[in-house]
């Protein structure tokens, strides 16, 4: 029967041989690899974080020249609508100053017939100036449509402009 004491140092000795042998291979790894380490080119730390500087510094330029670009797009875009909004003001304003002349000249003739023949201009008076202003109501109606049609789709234009660029932008800054 082998002793307690004896199988212990023996299986110290084998313990110790086995992690002896994998140490001195590590040991040898790492000479090796600062070996290597010491042939790379490495540039200095200050150097790298130089560049890393420099990288995000333009990065952060970049994003705020992307910013400024989109909220001047913005402006464009309501400076346009704006205009266009303008134009239809300026639009829907001759259609009424043209009804209110053709009203007009509406009720000029209809005196005119007064003048001539009273019974039958009265009738003809009545009805020319029911026409007028019905007229005058329809193309008020009409205009006031045209712009109120067109100001809706200017504004659903430029907020779509505007939600795609910002969609846009929140994209790239991601």
């Amino acid at each position: 029967m082998v002793e307690p004491k004896e199988q212990a140092k023996k299986t110290d000795k084998e313990t110790e041989e086995q992690v002896v042998k994998p140490l001195e291979e590590v040991q040898e790894q790492v000479g090796e690899i600062k070996a290597e380490v010491e042939e790379l080119d490495m540039k200095p730390l200050t150097e790298v974080l130089g560049q890393a500087e420099k990288a995000y510094t333009a990065y952060m330029e970049a994003e705020r020249q992307v910013a400024r670009i989109y909220k001047e797009n913005e402006h464009r875009v309501t400076d346009a609508y704006r205009k266009a909004e303008q134009q239809t003001n300026n639009t829907c304003e001759e259609s009424i100053r043209q009804a209110l002349i053709d009203r007009d000249k509406a009720m000029a003739r209809a005196s005119k017939v007064l003048e001539e023949a009273e019974r039958r201009v009265r009738e003809t008076y009545q009805k020319a100036r029911e026409e007028a202003e019905k007229a005058n109501e329809e193309v008020v109606a009409q205009a006031l449509k045209v712009r109120d049609e067109t100001i809706a789709k200017a504004w659903k234009i430029r907020e779509e402009t505007v939600e795609q660029a910002w969609t846009i932008y929140s994209k790239i800054t991601r």
